[in-house]
Order: C-alpha cells, then sequence, then structure tokens
C-alpha cells in the first residue's frame, strides 16, 4: 500500500504515467476527507477505521493540559487509541507480517518490519541523520546498502526527490527480503513540494513527474514478487493564498501571554494564556482554559478575516473531533487561507527556534520551514559557511527559515472543493467503488489479504 501524499485523481494524466496506468487497469476513486485533513489523522484513521473521536489523533499535535507542553509530530505508536489493521490481519492469519516503512506513529508499533526517521541529537548542539528500526538490524543493513537516510532533503527548504527515492529503494530492499504480507510505504515528496509552490504551479507539475517515476520503481518490485498494489493519499492540497494568525489575534484580546525570554525572544507559555491555539495547516485547536471566556473567545475567532467556523464543545462532533485532546474550540480556515502559529507582534522578538527547522519546539505547525529567507543577505552562503562549522566540530545555529507567510503556496486540512481534488485511492477493479470513506481502508486492506 502506497501512500502518495498529496495526490488527487484530477492530476492522474500526463505527467503521471505509472499512476494513470494503474488507475487505467483497475479504478482510481475519491476518499471522503478526515478531519483534520492532515497527516497524522488520516493515517490514523486509515489504520484503524475509526474517526478521531476514537482513536484520539485529532492533529498532528496537541496540548497537554497536564504538562501545559504543546507537543507535535510524536512517533510513539501507542498514541493511537484504537487497534490497528495489523491486529485484524494477524488474527485472521498467524502467518501474517507487515512492514510499516516511514508511515507515521512507527516507532514502537506492533509490527515486525518498521523504519522512520531518527535523527541523533548530540550534546554539542548537531542534529545528525540516522533512521530508527525494528529489528535494529534492519536499519545497519540499509545504512550499508543505501547510505545515511538525507534528513535534510526530507523535510526543509532542501528538500529533494532523493529523499523519496531512498524510501523507495528501502521498500524494494525490505520486499525482497523480509517477503512482509503487507508492506505500508510512504511517500512525502508531493506533499513538500506542492505545499511550497502550489499544486498547478511547474514546480508542482515536475514533482509529480519525479513523484510517478518513484512510483513507477516500487510497483515493478511489488509485482515481481506477485504482490497487489493499492495507492492512497492522504488529502489533495490546494492553493494558498492567506495565512491567518490567531494567535495574534488572541494576543491583542488579552487572552494570550508571551515570556520575555533572556530579553530577547518571546516564548509562547501555554500555561499562562487564558487562550491560545494549536495551528495545524487549515484547522486550528483553540485551548481556552476558563469556561467563563469560551462565549467570548468564539465569537473574537468567528469575526476574524480568514476563519470559516468555529466548532464548540457541542458542534465538534458534526466532525468527529469530539474527543478530550482537542481544543475546547476549534477552527476551520476559509479557502485558500490557513493557520500560522506565529504569536509575536515583532519579528525582531521572535524565538530563535522560529527560523529554524526545529518541527518538535515550535507550538505549531510551520509551513514556512519549506523556505530560505529571503530578507538575509546571501543566505545560501551563511548555509554552507554554518555546514562547514558543523563539520568542523563548532556549535552553529541553522538561522535560515523565512518569517514571511505568505511565500506559502499551498495547504490542506479542510475538505477539498471538489471529490477531484481531494484524497484518491487507486485499487483492482474488483475492489472498486464510487467513493471511499476514509475509515472503509481499514478493512479494505483485511478484504484483500483475504483474497
Amino acid at each position: 500500500m502506497i501512500l502518495a501524499v498529496g495526490l488527487t485523481r484530477r492530476q492522474l494524466g500526463e505527467d503521471c504515467p505509472n499512476l494513470k496506468a494503474l488507475a487505467d487497469e483497475g479504478f482510481a476513486a475519491p476518499i471522503e476527507p478526515v478531519l483534520p485533513a492532515v497527516t497524522c489523522s488520516v493515517q490514523a484513521t486509515y489504520l484503524t477505521g475509526k474517526l478521531p473521536r476514537e482513536h484520539g489523533v485529532v492533529a498532528n499535535g496537541w496540548y497537554y493540559r497536564d504538562r501545559a507542553e504543546v507537543s507535535l509530530w510524536k512517533q510513539n505508536n501507542g498514541l493511537i487509541e484504537a487497534p490497528k489493521v495489523w491486529h485484524a490481519a494477524r488474527e485472521l492469519d498467524p502467518g501474517f507480517s507487515c512492514a510499516k516503512l516511514f508511515w507515521w506513529f512507527n516507532m514502537f508499533a506492533e509490527v515486525e518490519h518498521s523504519v522512520t526517521p531518527r535523527p541523533a541529537y548530540l550534546a554539542d548542539g548537531r542534529k545528525v541523520p540516522d533512521v530508527y528500526s525494528e529489528p535494529p538490524e534492519l536499519r545497519a543493513r540499509l545504512n550499508r546498502e543505501l547510505g545515511p537516510f538525507p534528513l535534510f532533503e526530507f523535510w526543509g527548504p532542501a528538500t529533494t526527490i532523493r529523499s523519496t527515492r531512498w524510501i523507495v529503494d528501502c521498500a524494494r530492499s525490505v520486499l525482497a527480503t523480509e517477503q512482509p504480507t503487507l508492506s505500508l510505504v510512504y511517500l512525502p515528496h508531493l506533499d513538500y513540494d506542492h505545499q511550497r509552490w502550489g499544486p498547478t504551479s511547474p514546480e508542482g507539475r515536475r514533482s509529480l513527474r519525479e513523484l510517478d517515476q518513484e512510483v513507477g520503481r516500487l510497483v515493478e518490485a511489488a509485482r515481481a514478487r506477485g504482490a497487489e498494489v493499492l495507492v492512497c493519499s492522504e488529502y489533495g492540497i490546494e492553493d494558498a493564498h492567506t495565512p491567518v494568525h490567531l494567535n495574534r489575534v488572541l494576543r491583542q484580546a488579552g487572552y494570550l501571554k508571551p515570556w520575555l525570554n533572556l530579553d530577547q525572544w518571546e516564548l509562547l507559555e501555554p500555561g499562562a494564556c487564558r487562550a491560545f491555539a494549536v495551528a495545524d495547516h487549515q484547522l486550528a485547536h483553540v485551548y481556552v482554559r476558563d469556561p467563563k471566556d469560551l462565549g467570548a473567545v468564539k465569537a473574537l475567532l468567528e469575526q476574524t478575516p480568514g476563519v470559516e467556523r468555529v466548532y464548540d464543545a457541542e458542534s465538534k462532533a458534526e466532525i468527529g473531533l469530539d474527543h478530550p485532546r482537542s481544543g475546547e474550540l476549534v477552527a476551520v480556515a476559509e479557502r485558500g487561507c490557513w493557520f500560522t502559529y506565529y504569536y509575536w507582534l515583532d519579528d525582531a522578538l521572535a524565538p530563535d527556534f522560529a527560523r529554524q527547522v526545529e518541527i518538535h519546539k515550535k507550538p505549531g505547525y510551520d509551513p514556512c520551514e519549506l523556505h530560505f529567507a529571503q530578507d538575509r543577505a546571501f543566505v545560501k552562503a551563511r548555509v554552507a559557511w554554518k555546514v562547514l562549522r558543523k563539520l568542523l566540530g563548532f556549535r552553529y545555529v541553522m538561522d535560515v527559515i523565512s518569517l514571511d507567510p505568505t511565500l506559502v503556496r499551498g495547504t490542506h486540512g479542510r475538505a477539498p472543493a471538489s471529490p477531484e481534488d481531494g484524497a484518491v485511492l487507486i485499487g483492482p477493479t474488483e475492489a472498486a467503488r464510487e467513493r471511499f470513506a476514509a475509515t472503509d481502508l481499514h478493512d479494505l486492506i483485511l478484504a484483500r489479504l483475504q483474497r
């Protein structure tokens, strides 16, 4: 099962001959969206057949009220609060085995083979590319065969097809040597480039061609061992034109209180805030400490340009987000708009991590990490100098990320304008339907395993 993130049925044309051939041989049907239509929530739904209200993955990250901390992009499989498809498959077939390759919530999953990015964070401040694997010797073998995983081309302003190509090479190796019953393979290239440049840009079309070539290599390897191929995506990416700064709105209304750290930059201290937003693409969980503030905060957000709707305790059930991890309020952006995590009012007071690729430190998702800062002279020369300092063993700060959210050209998270522009499933003719719910994929996988 290939997860080609960002792929839509509308894109299955001349730029995607391999994917189009798969669809022509079988079918290509839209998948009804999960809200939020973001990586962690959608993958958890595909693997469990449940909505976020049941599996608990309400976004790519959320606020832990007991710790007063926002935490995004965690890999512990135990965060999914429902049985996964491999549990059901193993009950049907004791000989079943699963390879989970770069799908999220990968660590400590009860699968036979897993590989996922796991950089080493050294005491001197360096971040060294590496992967986590189960069993551990799989990591060692892949490093010998393929070289180190190109982490800095997986996410960030230097993102290229190389990281997706490494994942395909990894999957081909695991298919040949481990021969799992079910292989789950995550190919992210389209997702990143379509957010960076826009889905209809020349760069976006080039990314489609690059992805299609890698899909072709993986399909070839799968069919060589007699495996059936399914392709799915998590969501489609729409053109983005307007960033919306919910935390700045809440700050100016007196609900959010930053802390001036070392008299240099402002930090968001969630526990000190009456209300703040964890931004995640086109959806934001808004955590409100005092129930007495709920009405006023909801009204404030509803009046904010770029906000389409704000869901409260009663209406969250309409979108399957009535779970304790959700914010007291959930905001959804208007089409073409998206939510930043920015809470500072002066870029001179932005925290040091704002200008870095720091997915775990930021209290919200930041697609600006795909762009070098254009307001800094000789930015690429600065990067080269900092890399040289790293290689020489000196401490360095890779503060080269843009703070200009208008550079972002693609976004996702809400329901698509048309099924043609949302998530797609490609499979064999005998499994065809006109449309699939996201919760259907769990049972579909089981049905194909039993054929």
